[in-house]
């Protein structure tokens, strides 16, 4: 083999190439990614809403070990705690020995992901068929839904406050439900139509049923199916119609995670976005090797509407907690916040060959070439978005390098073309400096999404590295 001439040795040295995990990663940890991939699947199964993915998520926390915390709580050095928002977001934290005015280490993801939720008055029935009239929730393509099975997921609150939860379509037994569809012998004018139009939000009526309620072996008079329906309902779960109105209910993919491919090294499976960054994030600070730094991770709900409300990022309740935090540890506030980092833990779009025409591939997050990290997200200019500084992205390159976490940078899609939005803006409006990291996702939005084992699990060593 001939010797590398002067220029190739010196493009080697200047030059910028991603890498992928299949040349830096070891067979032995390459099979750590895959056992991860199992947990992290096991995980997402059980916390396709945000209400589930907090419940999962306390349940491992106090396996290992955290208290749960109200603000006005004591809060100690070493101390490992929890603090539930209302069902619907979480704050998980532990105090490390570092003062806490050098600031906190953050990781925030969002827990909730695209789905069809029930209108307030939802049930119907129409010329033979029982239906649950939906709203959509986030940025979802309509045509994708139809014919999909189904499950529905969520909590009921009975007249006097009892609640009672609601999951039917996801154990072995249960019914599915389902989005019916023109068949294509019928679709011709319908595929005329433009596809953001050709289905509309409110032909997204759920199948729920179709046998009347019989009386005296015939069908009883008036809305003999909703009758019956309400019935079924009535008697598993103790509900009566005016319940839907005090209700959370969705309609979600049903199913489990799967392997995609002969190699089994992709992973199909609804509510990637954002749990596939949200798990990385905890468990990496669950498994953070040393309790140097004060270290915060947020499951945060409402971030495909806008990040509104109580359980969104733009509550003021992280400042809260961080104030509350310094205060019991004898710092200040306002110092904390202004020393503090953040990783905005959310996903970008995978570069999809099958689309090429809509990205920019030098700047477009590869799959199996590691963590994707988005200085910008925005559209239109960088219209709405955290523009994270060049020496904040230099600590977290120097921590990466250090720790071999094979990591890329990455725009979502051309600059006329594409865009989105994260949590990062409102984490950095309390004067935290922030930026956007995470797992690069196919058919992102979609009712099921695609995902490389080995990009999560450098995900997770990101997160880890960032936490210590």
């Amino acid at each position: 083999m001939s010797e590398k001439t002067k220029a190739q040795l010196l493009a080697e040295e200047l030059f910028y190439k991603k890498k992928s995990a299949f040349e830096t990663m070891s067979e032995e940890e390459q099979k750590k990614a895959f056992a991860y991939a199992d947990e992290y699947a096991d995980y997402l199964y059980h916390s396709k809403t945000e209400r589930e993915a907090v419940a999962t998520s306390i349940a491992i926390l106090k396996d290992k070990g955290y208290a749960e915390y109200k603000l006005g709580d004591s809060i100690e050095v070493g101390g490992k705690y929890y603090l539930n928002n209302r069902e619907k977001a979480l704050f998980a934290f532990t105090v490390g020995t570092e003062d806490i005015n050098n600031g906190v280490r953050i990781c925030a993801a969002h827990i909730d992901s695209p789905r069809l939720d029930l209108k307030p008055n939802p049930l119907f029935e129409n010329d033979g068929f029982g239906y649950l009239k939906t709203h959509y929730y986030g940025g979802i393509r309509k045509y994708q839904w139809p014919t999909l099975p189904l499950a529905l997921h969520g909590v009921v609150t009975k007249k006097g406050g009892e609640t009672v939860e609601v999951n039917i379509g996801e154990d072995a037994g249960d019914p599915i439900f389902m989005i019916t569809d023109l068949l294509p012998h019928l679709a011709r004018e319908q595929g005329k139509t433009p596809l953001n139009q050709a289905f509309g939000g409110e032909i997204l009526n759920i199948v729920i049923g179709c046998a009347p309620y019989m009386e005296d072996g015939k069908v009883a008079d008036g809305e003999a199916i909703k009758l019956n329906l309400m019935k079924a309902l009535n008697e598993k779960y103790g509900i009566v119609e005016a319940d839907f109105m005090t209700a959370e209910l969705c309609a979600v993919p049903a199913g489990k995670p799967m392997d995609i491919g002969l190699d089994r090294c992709l992973m199909g499976a609804y509510g990637h976005d954002d749990k596939v960054c949200g798990y990385p994030a905890l468990t990496a600070m669950l498994n953070n090797p040393t309790d140097r730094n004060t270290v915060i991770c947020v499951l945060a709900d409402k971030e495909e509407t806008g990040s509104d409300g109580v359980s969104g990022m733009q509550c003021t309740l992280l400042a809260e907690l961080i104030d509350e935090i310094a205060k019991a540890l004898g710092g200040n506030g306002n110092i904390c916040r202004s020393n503090s980092m953040c990783l905005s833990a959310d996903v970008n779009a995978g570069y999809d060959p099958s689309y090429a025409e809509v990205f920019e591939k030098r700047n477009a997050a590869i799959v199996n070439c590691g963590v994707v990290m988005t200085k910008y997200t925005g559209s239109g200019g960088k219209y709405s978005t955290n523009d994270a500084g060049a020496e904040f992205i230099g600590k977290i390159r120097d921590m990466f390098e250090e720790d071999g976490v094979l990591w890329q940078s990455a725009e979502m899609g051309k600059i006329d073309i594409g865009g989105g939005g994260t949590v990062a803006k409102y984490v950095a409006n309390h004067n935290i400096d922030t930026v956007d990291l995470g797992v690069p996702v196919l058919s992102m939005h979609a009712p099921f999404e695609i995902i490389s084992k080995l990009d999560l699990y450098e995900t997770y060593k990101a997160f880890l590295s960032f936490c210590k």
